[in-house]
């Protein structure tokens, strides 16, 4: 990937719209941009600026278009960058594209806008890394993790940690440069109070990465269906608890709420009472806190009883598009279940085991955050980096040879660099930007 060619995308989602925006980056993007855009005012290249015209292109009237340009360094990419806005016709954008690349850009690989900040130093790794997840958010929470670390919520930290660490080698390594002369820069509670500080700020940053990477709330699985479907029964069988169940519908007046881990995946499984006519008070009440309960859930699992012809409300319910719905047939141990639905038998214990394999498999993918791939990445440097700071810790201590220590906080200091960024290789931003899509 050649970093001075002159590159261009998309940066908007495709299809219809009242917008779109193509890039265009590279130190040949206002030679490229010049003749297929006409303004009152010239584009000069070196120059900030945001023209009003037109575009120019072939077997069409001029399109109406604005320009934004940033000259570099002071741009996001460090190059000369471009930003063509103009209606999101895909025909129309297309063109556009086509006649770009004519004029000499190349088309633009997955995040390499965002990989081209990176190399000028426009961002750090773990910005760079944010970028992605603000994309790919699927949630508020996720969003506001992906925008503070965007904001440089974990790189400063980071950078201060760095800073000390490198103090602290340069204080040892300037002994050693006078280890003949019995010369001390710095005595040894001293490295020991700075190191145990960085052992502290290691571990704390270790523990925000932990909380970062978990949902702000269990993942949320409500029975619901008719009454007397073997909803609490169901509930009762996986929960191991012990709800009041009986052949009367309308048993369960209330939800129940059990938290239960299926392997490392934890859940909440909600227990509602069954859809009926609300002929009091008492049944008002507790139809009210079911609805509730299904418009904050995660999953539904609507219980079906075998054997039992679909009702229409039933059936409006396998086709609710949000929450996702999980069909299951209650009962088998008594009658046969619709065909293409999971069995089970809160009695028998038959089709449970598969029930907690299908609960675990949407939980763990409704939790895995957009900063996933970026948490991972960096747990594994901060494990590396505490494991590296307890051993110069132990060096110190022991009054092991300093040229030990010196190895240990290099050691140190290179995991937080391939953190941020300041340590790479092709490899890791081939693994990291590959992920991106086209334009971003």
């Amino acid at each position: 990937m050649h970093t001075r060619d002159t590159i261009t995308a998309l940066s908007t989602p495709a299809g219809p719209g009242a917008r779109a925006i193509v890039r265009i980056s590279g130190p040949a993007a206002a030679a490229v941009l010049a003749p297929l855009f006409a303004a009152p005012q010239p584009l000069v290249a070196g120059q900030r600026a945001l023209l009003s015209g037109h575009l120019r292109l072939p077997d069409l009237a001029p399109i109406p278009a604005d320009v934004y340009f940033w000259a570099a360094p002071h741009s996001y990419t460090g190059q000369d960058l471009a930003e063509i806005h103009l209606l999101s016709s895909p025909p129309l954008v297309e063109l556009l594209v086509a006649q770009l690349l004519q004029a000499g850009c190349r088309a633009a690989g997955p995040g390499e806008f965002t990989l081209r900040a990176f190399l000028a130093g426009k961002l750090d790794l773990t910005r760079a890394e944010a970028v992605h997840a603000v994309i790919e958010s699927s949630s508020r929470d996720e969003l506001k993790q992906a925008l503070k670390q965007l904001a440089g919520g974990m790189t400063r930290p980071l950078q201060e940690l760095r800073d000390d660490l490198l103090n602290l080698l340069a204080d040892v390594e300037a002994g050693l440069d006078f280890a003949d002369e019995d010369i001390r820069f710095i005595q040894p509670e001293e490295m020991l109070k700075r190191i145990s500080k960085a052992l502290a700020q290691v571990t704390l940053l270790g523990k925000q990465l932990e909380q970062r990477g978990l949902a702000d709330r269990v993942f949320r699985v409500v029975l619901t269906g008719r009454p007397n479907a073997g909803k609490s029964s169901l509930f009762n069988a996986l929960a191991g608890t012990d709800a009041l169940v009986s052949p009367q519908p309308g048993t369960t007046r209330d939800y129940l709420v059990q938290r239960l881990h299926l392997g490392e995946t934890p859940i909440e499984l909600i227990d509602t009472p069954g859809w009926q006519a609300e002929l009091g008070t008492i049944e008002t009440q507790a139809q009210t806190l079911a609805r509730e309960q299904v418009e904050q859930a995660d999953l539904l699992l609507l219980c079906l009883e075998a054997g039992c012809p679909l009702a229409p409300e039933e059936e409006a319910m396998c086709h609710r598009p949000h929450p996702p719905v999980v069909a299951i047939a209650t009962k088998c141990d008594l009658k046969t279940p619709h065909s293409g639905l999971l069995a089970t038998s809160a009695v028998t214990g038959s089709g449970l085991d598969s029930l907690r394999s299908l609960l675990a498999e949407h939980a763990h993918h409704h939790q895995q955050p957009a900063l996933a791939p970026s948490l991972s990445r960096c747990r594994h440097h901060v494990e590396s980096c505490l494991e590296q700071l307890r051993r110069a810790h132990g060096i110190v201590l022991f009054e092991e040879p300093p040229e030990l220590l010196a190895l240990e906080l290099r050691g140190a200091l290179e995991q937080l660099g391939e953190m941020v960024g300041t340590v790479y290789t092709d490899d890791l931003l081939d693994r990291i930007f590959s992920r991106f899509c086209i334009g971003k």
